[in-house]
């Protein structure tokens, strides 16, 4: 997920001048309606070339909205994938070198806040931004959540018994589950979050125990992990993305998962970059992620931002990362999780 030091870098270099949307753009989007809508595509009309993506979803569940966007607006979409913190150093490295390849991009919160602290996101105006789930859009407006990655506990259905399963965190710590538990070895905004609703203290003194009585296999990469459970070499992964089981559950594969309270969100978001060259185009694919797109990512199994497109957690309370805060406390939370996780003597 977060690299430290990228993060930590970006929040520390946060002195350039404001982004301005252009005003010609601005002007397009306080219409409302029709209005609105032709104005975008009449903008986008005189723009020449694709426009440029950095984003760290797999391409394969971003596709479907790239290729429906393409065929509603004849605008071509080129997509860059790489993990998180990639996509952010990538962003600002080129930005900050005079580069203008990037249009767009679709990256967790918590980096989306390092490159708004950076200046580089422009501020948007969205008729769907009054659809979004309470709690999904920040003030400044200069990315908005698409979908949010809940964790979900993923275990193999050969592996493990449904009788086995456990109904609260605290039940992990049974040595039932000795040399059964995985985790993924950058989640401590997950942690962070826990502790912060569960009680540091508490959560801590419950983790230690969990992994002191059964250990913990680290693996890097939600993807990673879900596969591991599937195949059976990680019977039970303990911070998997609720979209993952089900896509590899439809496939054949011997997975399930259960939802263990608090129930924690990474909140995932797209924007649109600065100095883009096609801000119209640009601003229409923002609109249609957060419209459209919501139902093709709710397909994919995402939980959708949209309050419109029902969400596959029902009304189950759902506490979401804070990604100023996950930016602000990211030292501290990854000391501790790498004490209790990754670094454990």
């Amino acid at each position: 997920m977060r690299s430290a030091h990228v993060l930590a870098a970006c929040l520390a270099l946060s002195g350039a001048a404001v982004a301005q949307t252009p005003a010609d753009l601005a002007a397009a989007l306080k219409l409302t309606g029709e209005a609105r809508a032709k104005a975008l595509v009449d903008g986008a009309k005189k723009e020449s070339g694709a426009v440029m993506v950095y984003h760290s979803t797999q391409t394969e569940d971003l596709q479907p909205v790239f290729d429906a966007f393409t065929k509603k607006y004849g605008i071509k979409v080129v997509d860059w994938r790489s993990s998180s913190e990639n996509v952010v150093q990538r962003t600002i490295s080129e930005i900050r070198a005079g580069k203008r390849d990037v249009d767009f991009i679709e990256n967790n919160s918590p980096e989306m806040e390092a490159l708004r602290r950076e200046k580089m996101l422009m501020r948007m105006e969205s008729p769907h931004f009054a659809d979004l789930r309470p709690g999904t859009l920040g003030a400044h407006q200069e990315y908005a959540t698409s979908t949010m990655d809940v964790f979900v506990q993923a275990y193999n259905t050969e592996k493990v018994a449904k009788d086995e399963l456990p109904r609260t965190f605290e039940d992990l710590a049974s040595p039932r589950y000795k040399g059964r538990l995985g985790i993924e070895a950058e989640d401590q905004a997950w942690f962070g979050t826990l502790m912060r609703h569960a009680g540091e203290a508490k959560t801590v003194k419950l983790w230690n125990e969990v992994v002191a009585n059964n250990g913990v296999s680290v693996r890097k990469g939600h993807t990673l992990l879900a596969n591991l459970v599937a195949s059976g070499e990680v019977p039970m992964g303990l911070t998997v993305y609720n979209y993952k089981p089900p896509q590899l559950k439809a496939k054949g594969a011997a997975i399930d998962w259960i939802v263990l309270q608090p129930a924690i969100a990474q909140l995932h978001a797209v924007a649109v970059v600065a100095k883009t060259t096609r801000p119209f185009s640009s601003a229409l694919l923002f609109d249609f992620f957060l419209g459209e797109g919501q139902q093709l990512l709710a397909a994919r199994n995402f939980v959708p931002s949209n309050a419109k497109v029902p969400s596959p957690f029902g009304d189950m309370p759902i506490k979401y990362i804070d990604p100023a805060e996950a930016l602000e406390k990211q030292d501290a939370w990854l000391k501790q999780y790498e004490a209790i996780f990754t670094k454990r003597k």
